[in-house]
């Protein structure tokens, strides 16, 4: 069971925040969202777990319409949202069997599915919730989110302020449900983990960008990019930003992403103006775009 949207819009006042956005999830695909803070992404997963009704538009998640069958839906879902919202005060076990009874069921009847994450928490199940690390939290609500068997999983920004270790897991941790059949929407600021998802839509101020798989949005990537470095970081940006053939400046990690207006770019013209400028130890390399390169693309 995947999940539809046709044309969907939601305002709150006069602010829009989502602005006709149609796509689809197929029936056991790993789905991402991936935008900055404010693109739309928590309003559009609100709507399809039928926490808000858009202002226009339709959308189905595993075959029932988000308005007339939102109790099937709310039955079908595990919704993991962006802030961590389980009973603080209740131990971690308190916390599964107080979802787990919600939705009719119980630990036993659904531990299979929940069995890898729940044995790496099980040895603080009396541990208040509250008191938990952001790895162990994130844990707990996947769990919460899974118990009762769900068709259709939602996890907004799930890894957000958590550590890389962690982050790690819980992808690993995602792909291994996937094999067990759950269609699964998740969404992301980090452009990284957008190569993990099998297709992903770039979302920027309530609006789609790009829907593909990853390696297709970076193939479209239409210019050259180049691993610029010189001894000043922030002299080296300001100078680029000023060159008259710059296209794009970005700051990446130790680099600086550079592409050129030009069709003839060579590099030699761009170091002899760089040294003009007073820096030095610059490199120059052509290197391959990424995920970020194309949002920044087509966010222009």
């Amino acid at each position: 069971m995947g999940i539809s949207l046709r044309n969907i819009v939601k305002s709150y006042k006069k602010v829009k925040a989502v602005e006709d956005i149609s796509f689809e999830v197929k029936p056991g695909e790993l789905f991402g969202l991936i935008g900055p803070d404010g693109a739309g992404k928590t309003t559009i997963f609100r709507i399809l777990t039928t926490l808000l009704i858009p202002d226009n538009g339709s959308a189905t998640v595993a075959g029932y319409d988000i308005i007339e069958d939102y109790k099937a839906i709310r039955k079908s879902v595990g919704y993991m949202p962006g802030r961590f919202s389980l009973y603080q005060d209740l131990s971690v076990e308190e916390n599964l069997n107080f979802f787990a009874t919600i939705f009719g069921t119980t630990i036993e009847e659904n531990y299979e599915l929940i069995e890898d994450i729940y044995v790496q928490i099980e040895p603080f199940k009396n541990r208040r919730a509250g008191k938990l690390s952001g790895g162990m939290k994130q844990k707990l609500a996947l769990s919460c989110a899974l118990i009762h068997k769900p068709k259709v999983l939602f996890l907004d920004e799930p890894t957000t302020g958590v550590d890389p270790v962690s982050r790690k897991e819980f992808w690993e941790m995602l792909k291994r449900l996937q094999k067990k059949g759950i269609t699964i929407l998740v969404s992301t600021p980090y452009m990284d983990e957008a190569a993990l998802c099998d297709r992903i839509a770039l979302i920027q101020d309530g609006g789609i960008l790009e829907i593909d798989t990853p390696e297709n949005i970076v193939k479209k990537f239409p210019k050259t990019i180049y691993n610029v470095g010189a001894n000043n970081m922030y002299k080296l940006i300001q100078s680029l930003q000023q060159y008259e053939h710059v296209y794009s400046v970005f700051p990446f990690g130790e680099f600086v992403h550079y592409t050129d207006k030009r069709e003839s770019f060579k590099i030699e013209d761009l170091k002899s103006y760089l040294k003009k400028e007073g820096l030095t130890q610059i490199s120059i390399e052509a290197t391959q775009p990424n995920i970020e390169d194309a949002f920044m693309e087509l966010a222009k």
